[in-house]
């Protein structure tokens, strides 16, 4: 087989790239009332905190940055506010109550400017560093249900263990918490880092080091943004081997796990007879104001290998740089080797177990040794009857006018707002992120969007940024983006064309001689993902409103026909996978996949049936409170 490579380079401008993860959409509220994930804030006030800084003390610098999140934080969130170290002194006789010192000062109500700035000015640092207790009682302090995370802000490591920080937080993640961690190491040395990577990756969330007091306020309240729109690495818990003999077997779904730098990770894969298999992958890394642009670039690798470790000679590759704006990196394969006949001879042919090779392979300077894996895995049965012809006619971008209606974009993914088909949807971005969208499109239709990005009242240097919109496929793969310069006027994307638009979706689309219509072949959902860049010059960190236009075209088509008599979601929307461990490699036989494929959809079906029941009940039960 010949090897096919694909450049995932998704902005131009800023080299920003971006994957959806196929869990359905968190709740965010409904349409006229915007929400916000509930985020508490836990303060480190240790003796240590009393250290020198720039303009005072390391205490004096984290009140600032807190007052400077708390000031251009949305009026609609809710945040709280913990802080541990302020009861006791350090010395050893004064642990026993210290290490009980957590006192949360603000619960996470609708954001009381006033009341959590007094809080945060009251602060005194003498104590010790209860870690571990802080992450128990800010969880406890969140709403019972629902996306909620925690921001946590320490100058090293806990002095009070047990309990272990990492445990905890494994300890709250175990029980079906929605939460995420994120957390942020102020001038920290090797052994709190490592501590504190470990509470969010273990949650999902990310890690930052602020070395300065000046880099911990433009840090806080870029990844306490992030928490508000609840990014969540999540998924089926799956663990990759560095040898494909150990490889842990996958089935159709969304997984999460962690990858090293350097580092390879391999998969199982069982694909049908005459089957299409989609791999991707996606990491998350934290924003680094500081980094040197010369060595931050990043790259990521998917290779294809037979049942006996042999290399297929399919490669795909995702790039990435610019970190020091936040940066998703993503990476998305489509394998059909499994079509009978198909060029080529061997064992990397027809039926049987695939190793999917994943290699974060090249880093950028200043990033975490180790960082959350998204994974998703599809699996799609042959056709016996592959419906209409494929299309090349671009959907036509139609002015849907009427009301705006408000939505709040998810922080990746994993908690896309869903948009309910053509309309005019506004939200406001803050400088530094990038939301999502999700809209359905079933096979026959075609969607077409444009974002316009309006005044905030900036001008000059310090308003400049770059904007950019990227459009996925339900298997991750990118459709088109577009990226410009926004300079605090109105200004929209695409710049130079009408819309960002799809073809019809078929599955015959796969065979297209144009590169961008093959990546249409699924129905389903298709993800929009909206940038607004950090300005050029620090200063100027004003809001900007948004509105996405969309258009939905064309009557739902019949989609193929499978050979197992199935049809429905390849991607098993709303579903999770289920991960074994290694069995012996065998050939896949096309009547054991004849179960599978009808199997898997059916489950993934129900689940979406189930879960857009739940959500109208949550959604009539969040209007009549």
């Amino acid at each position: 087989m010949s090897t096919t490579t694909r450049l995932t380079a998704l902005f131009a401008a800023a080299a920003v790239a971006l994957l959806p993860s196929l869990l359905p959409a968190a709740a965010q509220g409904s349409p006229d009332s915007p929400q916000y994930a509930p985020t508490m804030l836990i303060l480190d006030a240790s003796g240590s905190m009393q250290r020198p800084d720039v303009g005072g003390t390391m205490m004096d610098s984290a009140k600032r940055a807190v007052r400077g999140f708390v000031g251009s934080a949305p009026a609609e969130s809710k945040v709280g506010l913990a802080v541990y170290g302020t009861g006791t002194g350090n010395a050893e006789a004064d642990k026993a109550a210290g290490c009980r010192d957590v006192q949360v000062l603000q619960r996470p109500d609708t954001l009381d400017r006033g009341s959590l700035t007094g809080a945060v000015d009251g602060i005194q640092a003498r104590g010790w560093t209860p870690m571990g207790v802080s992450l128990r009682k800010a969880a406890e302090a969140l709403p019972s249900s629902g996306p909620r995370s925690i921001v946590l802000v320490s100058d090293g490591d806990d002095t009070c263990a047990p309990p272990e920080p990492c445990d905890v937080a494994r300890e709250l993640k175990q029980q079906g918490l929605d939460l995420i961690v994120h957390s942020i190491g102020f001038a920290v040395d090797e052994k709190a880092r490592a501590q504190l990577s470990c509470m969010a990756q273990v949650t999902g969330g990310t890690y930052a080091d602020a070395a300065d007091g000046a880099a911990l306020e433009r840090i806080l309240p870029r990844v306490t943004g992030a928490a508000l729109r609840n990014y969540a690495a999540s998924g089926t818990p799956i663990t990759g081997t560095n040898d494909y003999r150990t490889a842990p077997v996958a089935t159709q779904g969304h997984y999460l796990d962690t990858v090293g730098q350097h580092e390879k990770r391999y998969y199982g894969v069982d694909v049908p007879a005459d089957g299409t298999a989609y791999f991707s992958g996606v990491v998350s890394f934290p924003r680094l104001p500081d980094i040197n642009v010369a060595d931050d670039f990043n790259t990521m690798n998917i290779r294809v290998f037979d049942r006996d470790g042999k290399d297929c000679n399919v490669f795909e590759y995702g790039q990435a740089s610019h970190s020091s704006d936040g940066v998703t990196l993503a990476v998305s394969l489509t394998f059909r080797g499994a079509v009978q006949g198909a060029a080529g001879s061997g064992t990397c042919h027809g039926a049987g177990r695939y190793y999917f090779q994943l290699d974060w392979d090249k880093v950028s300077n200043g990033l975490p040794q180790r960082v959350p894996l998204e994974m998703m895995i599809g699996v799609e049965p042959g056709v016996t009857d592959r419906g209409p012809a494929a299309s090349e006619i671009a959907t036509a971008f139609t002015d849907p006018g009427g009301a705006e209606l408000p939505v709040t974009g998810g922080g990746s993914l994993a908690s896309a707002a869903t948009l309910g088909g053509a309309g005019r949807y506004t939200d406001t971005l803050r400088p530094g992120e990038y939301v999502f969208y999700r809209v359905k499109a079933d096979w026959g239709q075609g969607l077409a969007y444009r974002v316009n990005f309006a005044a905030n009242g900036g001008t000059g240097t310090k308003a400049t940024s770059n904007i950019a919109t990227v459009l996925y496929s339900p298997v991750a793969a990118q459709v088109a983006s577009d990226t410009h310069v926004y300079t605090g006027t109105d200004v929209s994307l695409p710049n130079s064309d009408k819309s960002i638009a799809t073809v019809p979706i078929r599955y015959a689309n796969r065979d297209s001689s144009t590169s961008a219509v093959t990546r249409q072949a699924v129905a389903g959902w298709y993800y929009i993902a909206v940038k607004l860049g950090s300005p050029v010059e620090a200063g100027d960190e004003r809001a900007v409103p948004i509105r996405l236009d969309l258009s939905l075209a064309g009557a739902p088509e019949p989609g193929p026909k499978y050979a197992s008599g199935a049809t429905g979601s390849v991607t098993g929307d709303g579903s999770k996978g289920t991960a074994g461990t290694q069995a012996a490699p065998a050939d896949v036989s096309s009547s054991d996949e004849g179960l599978r494929g009808p199997i898997l959809i059916a489950m993934a079906a129900a689940a979406v049936v189930l879960i857009g029941a739940l959500t109208a009940v949550l959604l009539i039960r969040r209007r009549r409170g």
